[in-house]
């Protein structure tokens, strides 16, 4: 089992250059930057992710949108915490950023499906605030099925910072 926390996949951005079908033209491919960490089902779980993305994300140098995807890795931690893992399973929170997007991904055992409240939620009741403020303040989002398991998934425009 892996320690709360530690890290299980890393990788950086990798440049190269290619010349073109044009004589004398060349181009630039980046692949994009991902770094994933798993968590364990605990309540300190969810402050951990967060800090790990905006870690993540001040590194890359991406400054935009960060209270957003902090708030949205809350929001997906909490839920994998609550309804997602299996007692005595982890989670996965997974961050990728490309020239433009910056994509976060919590993964987990669970065989639930995300179940996005309507529009006007009851003041009475006391959840499923989550998901829907997590979804209005992305750019895109998703659900990816696996066995077992779900990956959900959300997509920010945010550019780094030159």
């Amino acid at each position: 089992m892996v320690a709360w926390g530690a890290p299980c996949w890393f990788s950086r951005t990798a440049i190269s250059f290619s010349r073109s079908y044009s004589p004398g033209t060349w181009r630039c491919c980046t692949v994009a930057l991902s770094r994933q960490r798993r968590f364990s089902r605990d309540d300190r779980s969810v402050g951990a992710a967060r800090a790990f993305a905006v870690e993540t994300l001040v590194e890359w140098g991406i400054t935009a949108r960060q209270d957003d995807i902090r708030l949205c890795v809350s929001e997906l931690a909490t839920n994998a915490v609550l309804h997602g893992v299996a007692s005595g399973r982890e989670f996965c929170l997974r961050v990728v950023a490309d020239d433009e997007l910056v994509r976060i991904e919590v993964r987990d055992s669970g065989c639930g499906q995300l179940e996005l409240p309507c529009a006007v939620v009851d003041a009475d009741e006391e959840g499923g605030r989550g998901p829907l403020l997590a979804t209005a303040l992305s750019d895109g989002f998703g659900v990816t099925a696996h066995a077992p398991g779900k990956t959900v998934w959300l997509v920010f425009k945010a550019v780094a910072a030159v």
